[in-house]
């Protein structure tokens, strides 16, 4: 029976952390939604997600990442209609100990080491330091955001929501209820926060 998950204390939370370094290694569980949770990327059909061109280009922008930072790795994850939600590990290449960590957290026996890029933050004063979380959830989003404004029904039209939402993930039993959460999410779309269906009732 899956583990129950409450989506609002978990993942609702827009405004980072207070004075926490969103750089150093670790996890996070991040949820990106739509604009006006428009459902761009598919439909469920009978409890599974069925991926549309657009669904598809989200879904290869992130498994990208780690082929570009090489400090990055990726947990699970799923594209729903509307909205997205991942998990992210930030690793240091030299520390054992850390690495250890993001392999018990993501439940995987190895690390993706191939890439050699590395990310900018914001311009802006007050934008994500560079190589943060929120530099990278910021070039995933525009990423997207471009490749889909190459199709002529997309252009120039608002893709994202602005910000995003995270958790830092504590352990391996947070994450283990996380994961559970993320991979049953299409089983439960009719109950979701982010159906417009619930929206609008």
């Amino acid at each position: 029976m899956p583990t129950k998950f409450d989506s609002n204390k978990h993942h609702r939370r827009s405004i980072r952390l207070k004075g926490y370094d969103y750089s150093q290694p670790g996890a996070y569980f991040v949820t990106m939604v739509a604009h006006q949770r428009e459902c761009l990327f598919g439909k469920i059909v009978e409890g599974k997600m069925r991926l549309n061109e657009y669904g598809e280009v989200v879904k290869w922008e992130w498994e990208s990442l780690p082929q570009r930072f090489k400090y990055l790795e990726l947990g699970a994850f799923v594209v729903m209609p509307n909205h997205f939600h991942g998990i992210i590990a930030f690793h240091d290449i030299v520390g054992a100990t850390r690495q250890n960590f993001n392999k018990t957290i993501l439940g995987k026996t190895s690390l993706q080491t191939t890439a050699t890029d590395s990310i900018d933050g914001s311009p802006l004063p007050n934008g994500p330091q560079p190589a943060s979380l929120g530099a990278i959830i910021g070039q995933f989003k525009s990423r997207v955001t471009k490749r889909l404004w190459k199709i002529p029904a997309l252009k120039g039209t608002p893709i994202w929501q602005r910000n995003y939402y995270d958790r830092i993930i504590r352990n391996e039993r947070d994450a283990a209820k996380i994961r559970d959460y993320i991979e049953t999410n299409p089983i439960h779309w009719a109950d979701d926060d982010e159906n417009p269906v619930n929206i609008h009732s």
